[in-house]
């Protein structure tokens, strides 16, 4: 039995959405689900009480970031993320591959693993299957990924199916090399835009019997419609009674087409970054409150939104903040642009449940600019 076990409750007659259960050792959550990301054992800005109270359950941290500093050891001496940072629900860590071939200089890809550079003062590191899958024991989220190799946009047919093959090797290894029985191992399919690749690397993944899988590499400069189309093909491939995490991706556009498409999980930094840089997001598209034009506007960010934000400020406000460089407001951004996409998905699981996902779909996207 896995620690991590996908429940799917329902599926929509009419798409590909699904209303599902994630159990997990601490706790049982909803799917479709978005999770907030923790980069470095914090949401930027946020106490989990904040989180709780709009309704997050499942969130993110990135090994890399965490391995580099504070280190795997410091956490576990500390008891584990969970712990560590005070979160008491659900918890998934990356398995630092995205991050090594994005962040890290001077990279060197063997069979063995990946010489890199630190981005924090220049050191060399190595990561490895194995010591990625050992640093996620020690971190001790509910989910730990396997380490895959992030395949970079484009990329001809050849790189990628060796990459994509090589990938699978490292996933047999991670699974190899894991042993906490109270974590679970997702692998992740990749295979670039090719859809051949996408499916041998579903098979072969599926073939490992893992408790629930990532799609990566998608959502890393291809234009939506080719997403869109890699996302359909490849979910077809992955069983029906485990998880399915579409990986870096969160905006509500993708998110209510990845639904439709069979996913159950999504995560990505764009709220709170984009809440940094002064944009709010709603159901009709992003709005930038740093703008001159919000001066003097006394409304809340988004009529009806229930977070603490708009039951309290206005556009004016929070633009003034910004404009004085007040940390309260990049923490009232994020506090709205987190509870916009937390209740958005359960937007989304109230249509699956009432039979109507596809004119909720329909109808948000006939209105979301972007």
């Amino acid at each position: 039995m896995y620690a991590v076990r996908y429940e799917l409750i329902k599926e929509c007659s009419r798409s590909g959405a699904r209303l599902g259960r994630l159990h997990t050792p601490h706790g049982t959550f909803d799917t479709p689900m978005f999770m907030p990301v923790g980069t470095q054992a914090t949401v930027k800005t946020l106490s989990p009480e904040e989180l709780y109270d709009m309704g997050s359950q499942v969130i993110l941290a990135n090994t890399y970031h965490l391995f580099l500093r504070p280190g795997a050891d410091l956490v576990a001496k500390a008891g584990g993320l969970h712990r560590f940072m005070n979160y008491k629900r659900g918890m998934l860590t990356d398995s630092g591959g995205f991050q090594v071939f994005s962040l890290a200089e001077m990279r060197k890809i063997t069979e063995e693993g990946v010489k890199f550079r630190s981005h924090i003062d220049g050191s060399p590191q190595f990561l490895s299957p194995e010591i990625a899958t050992q640093v996620q024991e020690k971190l001790g989220a509910d989910i730990a990924m396997a380490f895959d190799e992030c395949i970079p946009y484009p990329s001809d047919f050849d790189y990628a199916e060796k990459s994509t093959l090589r990938t699978s090797r490292w996933a047999r290894r991670c699974q190899k090399a894991h042993t906490r029985p109270d974590q679970s191992l997702f692998g992740i399919v990749q295979g670039s835009m090719y859809k051949d690749l996408r499916r041998m690397s579903a098979e072969q993944l599926v073939e490992m019997d893992f408790a629930g899988y990532g799609i990566g590499g998608l959502s890393v400069g291809e234009e939506k419609p080719m997403m869109y189309e890699i996302l359909g093909h490849t979910t077809q491939f992955l069983p029906k009674d485990k998880a399915r995490y579409l990986m870096g991706v969160g905006t509500p556009d993708c998110i209510v087409e990845g639904v439709n498409l069979g996913v159950d999980m999504f995560d990505c930094v764009f709220p709170t970054r984009v809440a940094r840089n002064g944009t709010a997001m709603t159901h009709t598209g992003r709005l930038v409150v740093r703008n001159a034009e919000y001066a003097e506007d006394f409304l809340p960010i988004e009529d009806g939104c229930g977070c603490y934000t708009c039951r309290n400020f206005t556009r004016a406000y929070i633009r003034h903040l910004f404009k004085a460089e007040e940390t309260f407001a990049l923490r009232l951004l994020s506090i709205h642009n987190l509870y916009f996409l937390l209740h958005f998905a359960t937007e989304i699981r109230e249509a699956i449940k009432n039979d109507t996902f596809p004119e909720f779909r329909e109808k948000f996207l006939a209105g979301y600019k972007g």
